[in-house]
């Protein structure tokens, strides 16, 4: 083929909205959703406990003690931090 659509590439984008697709599913379902915020708020919880016993909580203390991912880590503190439930 020449210039224009890679259609290899065009089918990988296509699988790729298809997982993407499924996995929204998921979350919309009213149930899980529940359960994620349920589950969300206790580890929250235990973010805001750990930070009353660390003066300078960092991601890397959440990951050592909470066995989150780096990322998820620095968006949950920035997250508490948004709210007011740490402090800046």
């Amino acid at each position: 083929m020449g210039e224009g659509v890679d259609p290899t590439q065009m089918c990988q984008s296509l699988v790729d909205k298809v997982a993407q697709s499924k996995q929204l599913t998921a979350i919309t379902n009213p149930e899980i959703l529940v359960l994620f915020e349920d589950w969300l708020e206790e580890l929250e919880d235990e973010v805001v406990a750990l930070a009353g016993t660390h003066s300078d909580l960092s991601a890397e203390d959440l990951v050592s003690n909470l066995g989150l991912s780096a990322r998820g880590a620095a968006f949950l503190i920035s997250k508490l931090k948004r709210e007011g439930k740490l402090q800046a």
